[in-house]
């Protein structure tokens, strides 16, 4: 057998594993980029206003292309429009390398996959969750999510971690610039990483594409429903995009790339290890109440962090946030694939991720312009407040509407 036959027999036997390896790489580039954009930004003389506006361009693209995806889903090979983003990706990188003019980064930002929240915000994502839905019983969906969502995490947190290297490079003598250009280069051979990891997928017949991928049915109204309150979480939560709140560290404690880098790497590593214990949690007091009592404690936790006098206090908050916030990620996922058919899936993923995009598009610019008017706690006080009134409005909304393996 050819190394390459092995390797594409392999991806059909196991779609999961290939799935969660491209996760891993764009992760990765995903959470390095999300703490050098607002230093790149700032090393070019620019300031929180146009970090705020170039984080809502970013999500803006990112939700008229998801909203691409889920118009295409049932006429085009998930694999092909899985590798068309890879090279996106890929392109993205370059064009933040070269790029200096804030109108040109701002245009490749737009067009582009940079994810200034080093989230689940992302046009791979509705196409990856309804492949991981098929490949896996519903017994074993949130399991399945709760790994996607800690590779992914992990992937972010390690970097994070990676957005100190420009600063190493500085050190041994190259310039910002030149540093920070590198790392953009490095985000661009991970979109190349994820398209080898796609190409070893097989490719899905026209007939088994139509039954996978339908456009929205009988659960219409469902999926209607949690794209408007997704839309209240999205919107605050993109107050506190990873990019911004790097800018309020860099500014309100004078920490170093290094510094930052290090803190979200441990945020993110705490972040992958709540997926477990929410996947856990779930088979206990179900998805719906996992993803409620997980996150009104951790949108308490970052009031609590923007309004403390020491970093110490501050960062430990945040961590604790971190802790907690992302534990309604893995849940959220599962939770929307079971409560609709199975051909609905990819284009609930998309509907639901849609007006996330879009919400979450809007509320940079206006932390970014709150932040830069000297209100620098107010953005992430009021993403607190909007999350747990989302909160509660789930659980009033949903509490008894259950998945199959709950019933």
């Amino acid at each position: 057998m050819q190394p390459f036959q092995a390797i594409d027999d392999s991806a059909r036997r196991d779609p999961v594993g290939r799935i969660l390896l491209a996760r891993g790489f764009r992760d990765f580039g995903d959470g390095l980029v999300a703490v050098l954009l607002p230093a790149w930004l700032l090393a070019l003389g620019f300031g929180g206003a146009e970090v705020g506006l170039v984080a809502t361009l970013a999500l803006l693209g990112s939700a008229a292309m998801t909203l691409g995806i889920g118009a295409l889903g049932a006429r085009v090979d998930p694999r092909a429009l899985l590798l068309a983003a890879s090279a996106l990706m890929a392109a993205t990188g370059l064009g933040l390398a070269l790029a200096s003019g804030l109108v040109v980064i701002a245009a490749v930002a737009l067009v582009g996959t940079a994810n200034p929240s080093a989230g689940s915000v992302s046009v791979f994502a509705p196409l990856e969750q309804a492949l991981l839905s098929h490949a896996v019983a519903d017994t074993r969906r949130t399991a399945a999510f709760a790994r996607y969502s800690l590779v992914g995490s992990l992937a972010a947190a390690a970097g994070a971690l990676a957005a100190a290297g420009p600063q190493a490079l500085t050190a041994a003598g190259v310039t910002e610039l030149g540093a920070l250009r590198a790392a953009f280069l490095v985000y661009a051979a991970l979109g190349l990483a994820c398209l080898l990891a796609y190409r070893a997928l097989p490719a899905m017949p026209p007939a088994e594409r139509r039954a996978r991928h339908a456009p929205l049915g009988p659960s219409r109204g469902i999926v209607l429903k949690l794209a408007a309150l997704f839309c209240v979480d999205s919107f605050a939560g993109g107050l506190a995009v990873q990019s911004l709140l790097a800018l309020w560290l860099f500014e309100r404690f004078d920490l170093s790339l290094a510094e930052a880098g290090l803190f979200f790497f441990w945020s993110g590593v705490l972040a992958a290890f709540s997926f477990p214990v929410a996947a856990w949690l779930a088979t206990r007091i179900g998805l719906v109440n996992t993803m409620v009592f997980t996150h009104i404690p951790s949108s308490l936790a970052l009031i609590a962090a923007v309004l403390s006098p020491s970093v110490e206090v501050a960062l430990g908050l945040l961590l604790l946030r971190a802790a907690l916030s992302q534990m309604d990620v893995p849940t959220r996922s599962s939770y929307v694939m079971a409560v609709v058919t199975p051909a609905e899936r990819t284009a609930a993923a998309s509907v639901t991720a849609v007006p996330r995009s879009l919400a979450a598009a809007a509320s940079p610019a206006i932390a970014g312009a709150l932040y830069a008017a000297g209100y620098a706690a107010l953005p992430f006080i009021l993403c607190a407040v909007l999350k747990i009134l989302y909160d509660l409005a789930l659980l009033w909304a949903f509490r008894h509407l259950r998945p199959p393996e709950e019933r």
